[in-house]
């Protein structure tokens, strides 16, 4: 399952058009298909990866639906009274929204999970107003500021064109002081450049680097900070920097050869600009393969 899911994550994220909803839902599949029966909150086994994603479009369907039928009935004018009319719909009839104890699970970053719990981070709730929106016919761009990610309601582009909202407090619309509050918060300055919408991918890499980083800090879910770490090389742009963290988690999950060989591959590419970092890897490969020993 894991190698059918990957195949399918490669392809889409090599789309013309890549959507970022799809490739969530592809990256969380490989976490929860591996889920052995018995764990978790049933004693069901896991679905198959066309189950789990059928599952998650009707989802999206049945939340597009409700809104489509909100339009119909209220026939909102203009970005600000369509913005208003997603988070009455999302935040409050179908309570999609966050909490600050949602950073601490690794399901908030699962966009499935995210669906069934209605609860998340910024960024995958950020995904669901934009899965639904899309499916209902409407414009919601994400917004990826410096550490909380927000959407905008209608075409991007200044003046009364868009509406920003915050799906992780239930769809709260923000004025440009909101949006340069919370950057500050996450110590930069604000500037227009930052409401440019996000493109699909660099949203899916963010995802996983928010999965890397819960992993990170939990020795425990080593597993986990690899999966999400082999699905951000497999895009077509990814920081470089990505082999040398694969090579350091399969040494520190006992694959001390795998380890040396990646970081002997990575050396290979800062020879041509860093050859002192090169040399610094080379030893930490050597000091992998001393490990066998």
């Amino acid at each position: 399952m894991t190698e059918q899911s990957r195949i399918r994550f490669r392809t889409e994220a090599r789309a013309e058009h890549p959507d970022p909803v799809l490739l969530c839902l592809l990256a969380a599949a490989e976490q929860l298909l591996d889920r052995v029966p018995g764990e978790g909150r049933d004693q069901e086994p896991p679905p198959t990866l066309d189950e789990l994603l059928s599952g998650c479009q009707a989802a999206l369907d049945r939340h597009a639906a409700a809104v489509r039928q909100a339009v119909a009935e209220r026939r909102p004018r203009g970005p600000e009274e369509t913005a208003a009319l997603l988070a009455a719909v999302l935040g409050g009839r179908e309570r999609f929204h966050g909490r600050q104890t949602d950073y601490r699970r690794l399901e908030s970053s699962l966009l499935p999970e995210v669906l069934r719990r209605r609860r998340g981070l910024p960024i995958t709730l950020s995904l669901v107003w934009i899965g639904v929106a899309a499916r209902a016919g409407l414009t919601v761009h994400g917004i990826a500021l410096p550490g909380h990610f927000i959407v905008a309601v209608g075409p991007p582009g200044g003046g009364d064109e868009y509406v920003l909202a915050d799906p992780f407090h239930g769809g709260r619309l923000l004025d440009l002081d909101d949006a340069a509050r919370l950057t500050a918060a996450a110590g930069h300055r604000f500037g227009p450049e930052l409401l440019t919408p996000a493109q699909p991918l660099d949203i899916v890499l963010r995802v996983l680097g928010n999965i890397r980083g819960w992993a990170s800090e939990r020795p425990e879910h080593a597993r986990a900070q690899l999966w999400a770490t082999e699905l951000a090389l497999l895009l077509p742009r990814h920081p470089a920097q990505l082999r040398l963290e694969r090579a350091e988690i399969l040494v520190r999950t006992g694959d001390f050869l795998g380890g040396a060989a990646e970081m002997d591959s990575y050396a290979q590419i800062l020879d041509a600009f860093d050859p002192e970092s090169a040399g610094k890897v080379r030893l930490e490969a050597r000091s992998a393969r001393n490990r066998l020993n």
